[in-house]
């Protein structure tokens, strides 16, 4: 007969993310995430699996919420110029938002875990392929309205947006003058003129 849970699943992976987030994979310990958490080791492992099993399934919750958000901002009626702007200036107002910006989860684990752990590598690539498909796509329907020129190099484009928010993500962690970060984000929307 099973045990039931004495905790919501989603609630103890959320704090774990945020640990994660916050401390990144090495430096988060197990006690670190079971406080946050609220339970006992061997919940841990009987709900998550081990350590990394943990942050991969907080990571997967990231990106899928990360991407979401991103989808609606570039989805939305309207400009594609006024899309891409709201999207880069939402990156920086939420970086300004807190005393303490963990950046970019995602970013982070380009940086920690991508270059030797194949897991960690796939899924970050694919979310930044699918930031590169979302941008590309409004850039597209922008051509076909006739907002942006039509010798625009919609997939280009979108990768070196992809680049410029990763870039732009990396930098606000070292919490850099609001006009520096608000001069970065005009300097992007150049890429349309």
């Amino acid at each position: 007969m099973s045990r039931t849970r004495d905790f919501d699943e989603n609630v103890a992976l959320e704090r774990a993310m945020d640990v994660f987030w916050r401390k990144g994979y090495e430096a988060a310990s197990l006690t670190d995430l079971t406080d946050a958490m609220n339970i006992r080791r061997p919940s841990l492992y009987a709900a998550f699996g081990d350590k990394r099993a943990l942050f991969e399934s907080a990571l997967r919750l990231y990106i899928d919420r990360h991407a979401a958000a991103a989808r609606a901002v570039l989805q939305r009626k309207g400009g594609v110029k006024e899309a891409v702007r709201a999207y880069f200036e939402r990156v920086v107002a939420d970086a300004y938002a807190s005393s303490g910006n963990p950046g970019c989860f995602c970013v982070n684990t380009i940086v920690e875990l991508a270059p030797r752990e194949p897991i960690f590598e796939l899924l970050t690539r694919e979310h930044q392929l699918y930031l590169s498909e979302l941008f590309r796509e409004r850039l597209d329907r922008g051509i076909r309205t006739g907002e942006l020129d039509a010798g625009l190099d919609a997939e280009a484009c979108s990768k070196s947006l992809v680049v410029s928010v990763i870039g732009l993500t990396v930098m606000l962690k070292a919490r850099p003058e609001r006009s520096f970060a608000d001069q970065t984000v005009e300097a992007v929307m150049s890429i349309f003129r």
